[in-house]
């Protein structure tokens, strides 16, 4: 079984077939779903897709791009909302300054009330992190030192020394179909240094679809793609990295129920 770990099932490009998606990932041996919350004032929207479909899961948070759409978001609430029995992860939130579509000091703002979140209910925080790496570091640097958090860095397109001090950390690594772009030579050789027992995949679908879909519309599907990507990277068997990143993921996604033939 294979776990996409990030993708956005509430994006008008799926509304049309959400339910042909969550098949055809199934069919695919995908057997777990995250789908990612971008903003907590949309969060109904999530829970409603988490609730309609079994093997989908969902977080709860506010992506960097809106955290000056929702500076009022608070610790608390987050605590509250991830009570939910279908709430396994907290964000996505970070640092992006590529787009920089919210104040920089905002996006570090709602990244700190995530964290606190995360501590406090001891669900991973998903980190969006573009063009950034020193000030995340420093940040997940800073708060550890009040109190460890687990966390994953997702879509990681970062340079080496976010990902060493991420699993210096204690955080997880997750890669994208960005690894298996061919100019991704940089990517893979971070990945070849991520010790086994802190890699994952995704598909942040429905962006950045893996060759060979490259140029498409990404779905949970194509994490398989990415997989078999990261076990040529990494040399192994398909299967034992298919084995590996599940079982990382249900280590660090304590909350997410284990189907029976994966217990």
């Amino acid at each position: 079984m294979l776990v996409d770990s990030h993708c956005h099932l509430d994006f008008p490009d799926f509304e049309a077939e959400r339910a042909e998606i969550v098949a055809r990932a199934l069919a695919a041996g995908v057997g777990r779903m995250v789908t990612i919350s971008t903003r907590v004032r949309r969060f109904d929207q999530i829970r409603a897709i988490a609730e309609a479909f079994e093997p989908v899961f969902c977080s709860v948070g506010t992506h960097p791009h809106n955290a000056a759409e929702e500076p009022d978001v608070t610790a608390d609430e987050l605590v509250q909302l991830a009570q939910h029995p279908k709430v396994v992860a907290i964000g996505e939130a970070g640092l992006d300054y590529h787009y920089d579509k919210s104040p920089r000091d905002a996006q570090a703002k709602g990244f700190r009330t995530h964290i606190e979140a995360s501590r406090r209910t001891g669900l991973p925080l998903v980190i969006h992190a573009r063009a950034a790496d020193a000030d995340v570091a420093a940040i997940l640097e800073e708060e550890t030192g009040k109190g460890a958090f687990p966390f994953i860095l997702h879509c990681f397109s970062s340079g080496p020394d976010l990902a060493a001090t991420g699993v210096k950390l204690g955080g997880y690594v997750s890669f994208s179909g960005i690894l298996t772009f061919k100019n991704s030579a940089e990517l893979r050789d971070i990945a070849r240094n991520i010790p086994r027992d802190r890699l994952l995949v995704e598909t942040d679908a429905p962006y950045l679809a893996p060759v060979p879909m490259r140029g498409k519309r990404n779905e949970p599907a194509f994490v398989t793609n990415t997989a078999r990507v990261l076990a040529e990277t990494i040399d192994v068997a398909e299967p034992e990295l298919a084995r590996l990143t599940t079982e990382n993921f249900f280590r660090l996604f304590r909350k997410m129920p284990q189907p029976v033939e994966a217990a």
